[in-house]
């Protein structure tokens, strides 16, 4: 009889840590609803943060085998309601965006968009050359990350303008283009700072809230986020459903 108690406490347990950690409980969401993937760095040394080389490689293998079309931030407001678009989105502006994420970019003939912060100090960085050959490829836009990845919603207004303004216009000087799309750093802001972001002139801005929608704020997208230890099941999960943990 305890035995069995036993038996079946770990069998619940089992199941609870199953659906906490692959929600294939949640709803799928229709696919005329953008995907817009959240990563930071592209790195063997793997961390909540650090996907894998040959991961990324094979989660953008899983999208285009079905059918998915990889855009830009800034194209998904040029093309309309369109169904299997994903985003891929990289914030901070890692160098081996360049030494190992865009090869992969390449050879899948993929888009992506770079929020650069340019005087991030805690990172190896793109080069400005970098940042020049990846924009010439037509595979990457950058967009503004703050100039020192900073929490915005602890700054005043003076400091948070500054820092929004001062970073679209870094990017700009450096890419000759116009920087129309904004990260907000460890996804902190405030009503405010939606504000200055708009009056800053950016068309869109991404944030760390995770799901599928339409997007009826630009400048408050949520995306999917895409960790070091996230596997293909729940890839799937999160592509099709907004996120796969609770």
């Amino acid at each position: 009889m305890i035995i069995s108690i036993i038996t079946a406490l770990i069998a619940l347990c089992a199941l609870l840590w199953f659906l906490g950690n692959y929600n294939i409980w949640r709803p799928v969401v229709p696919s005329d609803r953008p995907r817009v993937l959240m990563y930071h760095s592209i790195s063997n040394d793997v961390s909540d943060l650090a996907v894998s080389v040959s991961k990324f490689e094979q989660q953008l293998k899983w999208l285009k085998a079905r059918g998915y079309r990889f855009v830009t931030v800034s194209e998904l407001f040029e093309m309309g309601a369109q169904s299997k678009v994903v985003a891929l989105t990289f914030d901070d502006g890692f160098e081996d965006n360049y030494t190992n994420m865009f090869p992969v970019l390449q050879r899948y003939n993929a888009k992506a968009s770079i929020y650069l912060a340019p005087d991030i100090s805690s990172i190896d960085k793109l080069t400005d050359e970098q940042v020049k050959i990846m924009q010439a490829s037509g595979l990457c836009e950058f967009g503004a990350h703050t100039m020192s990845h900073v929490n915005l919603s602890h700054l005043d207004d003076e400091q948070a303008k500054w820092e929004i303004e001062q970073s679209k216009t870094t990017v700009e000087n450096l890419t000759q283009e116009k920087c129309r799309t904004f990260a907000y750093p460890f996804g902190r802001y405030t009503g405010r700072t939606v504000e200055l972001v708009k009056a800053a002139g950016f068309d869109s801005a991404v944030t760390v809230k995770k799901g599928i929608e339409h997007v009826s704020d630009p400048l408050q997208m949520k995306r999917i986020s895409i960790l070091g230890k996230t596997n293909i099941v729940q890839f799937y999960i999160a592509i099709t459903r907004g996120r796969y943990r609770v």
